[in-house]
């Protein structure tokens, strides 16, 4: 164990919020999975765990193997990935519309292995890495809009447009984590305004090519329509079917809960294991337990903004906000569309909701933020041992 620790970088709070939320997370899963085994039919309770501890095992695979890598090493992999992920984007949304029933232009099948695989979960990872990357080499520039149109706007454009027509949520949230990085680098407010007016044009104009053509998106324009409309003026639709059971589950959780396992409206909501596990939580923890949850997920936040702030190059710490900052405001969300704070979007909850890809890509956007926490860390114990070994050097430095 003591060497497992020791080969353990970077902030050890980041690697036990994380372990503490992987570990917690068995427990709704196993809860919530009967849903699938008795009411859907899919293979059993202790398969539907096995599974999720699979993902999991994996997933901090990932976050050791990356967070290994220098921090530098991913301006680059950010260029190599980019294009990959548009091609995958691309390939993900003409490969087909439905799998078993169910749409499936947000994923693909692995060969071989038959794991479904949703792309547009890499490709967040990979863009606000480029963005990044980008604003870092601009940092000491004065920046014209023209000149960034193609480096920066056209790649996050194409990947939005592409993320688009099957995940309105996904490309939404990408959209505003983007223009919040931007803004954080030091990219001028008057072009961001006119990236925000280009956006909202460009989903008005995709809104409207829906309607005329409803055979190349079917449904998709309508179901986005249709979910706010009901979160609006309380219409009823699926996704209020979903909110209103989610909203009897939290409310018979009460204060401290019924108990692990004991949710019974776990078999009336038809994602509980996923996009509606926090309310199967509050139903089995009660109030106490919705809190505590959310206490370590800010506290996840509260992390990341420090090894932000600690770190001393403009690119660690515009890589750690970007890539960090996404897993606790999609946390967030899930949560707040679980209380009907907003409509329904599809967003899982990270190490929590069962879901491989869920899970692999915040494993790796935490593997990326402790490269870069691993990196200071270093860097303070250079420092230190510069100091003791040169201790006028280092205090004329100072000076």
């Amino acid at each position: 164990m003591k060497t497992i620790l020791k080969n353990l970088e970077g902030d050890k709070a980041i690697w036990g919020v994380v372990a503490l939320l992987a570990l917690f997370s068995f427990l709704p899963v196993y809860s919530a999975s009967s849903n699938l085994v008795y009411v859907v039919g899919n293979g059993t309770t202790v398969g539907h765990l096995l599974k999720h501890g699979l993902l999991l095992v994996l997933g901090f695979g990932i976050i050791y193997g990356v967070h290994k890598i220098p921090t530098h090493f991913f301006k680059g992999l950010s260029i190599i990935g980019l294009p990959v992920v548009l091609l995958l984007l691309g390939y993900t949304l003409a490969q087909g519309t439905t799998i078993e029933g169910a749409n499936a232009s947000r994923w693909i099948q692995v060969p071989l292995v038959g794991i479904t695989f949703q792309t547009s979960n890499l490709a967040a990872v990979v863009l606000m890495i480029y963005t990044a990357r980008y604003l870092t080499k601009i940092k000491d520039r004065q920046i014209r809009f023209s000149e960034s149109i193609l480096p920066l706007w056209l790649p996050v454009f194409l990947v939005l447009i592409l993320i688009l027509p099957a995940n309105f949520s996904t490309a939404a949230i990408l959209f505003c984590m983007v223009l919040m990085l931007c803004f954080l680098g030091g990219y001028p407010l008057k072009y961001l305004m006119s990236i925000v007016g280009a956006g909202i044009l460009s989903l008005v104009l995709f809104v409207l090519l829906a309607k005329a053509m409803p055979g190349v998106f079917p449904n998709r324009v309508d179901t986005w329509i249709s979910r706010v409309e009901s979160f609006w003026d309380g219409t009823d639709s699926e996704g209020d079917y979903q909110i209103e059971k989610a909203k009897i589950a939290i409310a018979s959780g009460g204060l401290i809960g019924n108990g692990a396992g004991k949710s019974v409206m776990k078999n009336f909501l038809p994602q509980s294991s996923s996009d509606f596990i926090y309310a199967i939580i509050i139903e089995e923890y009660g109030l106490l337990g919705g809190l505590s949850l959310m206490f370590f997920y800010l506290l996840l936040l509260f992390r990341i903004v420090v090894v932000a702030n600690a770190n001393q190059t403009v690119f660690g710490k515009l890589l750690v906000i970007g890539v960090g900052l996404p897993i606790v405001f999609q946390a967030l969300i899930n949560m707040a569309v679980a209380v009907e704070l907003f409509p329904v979007t599809g967003q899982t909850l990270p190490l929590i909701s069962s879901g491989g890809t869920s899970i692999w890509m915040t494993c790796l956007a935490i593997g990326v933020v402790l490269s870069a926490s691993r990196k200071q860390q270093a860097q303070e114990r250079e420092w230190e041992q510069n100091k003791e070994e040169h201790p006028l050097e280092v205090l004329s430095g100072q000076l």
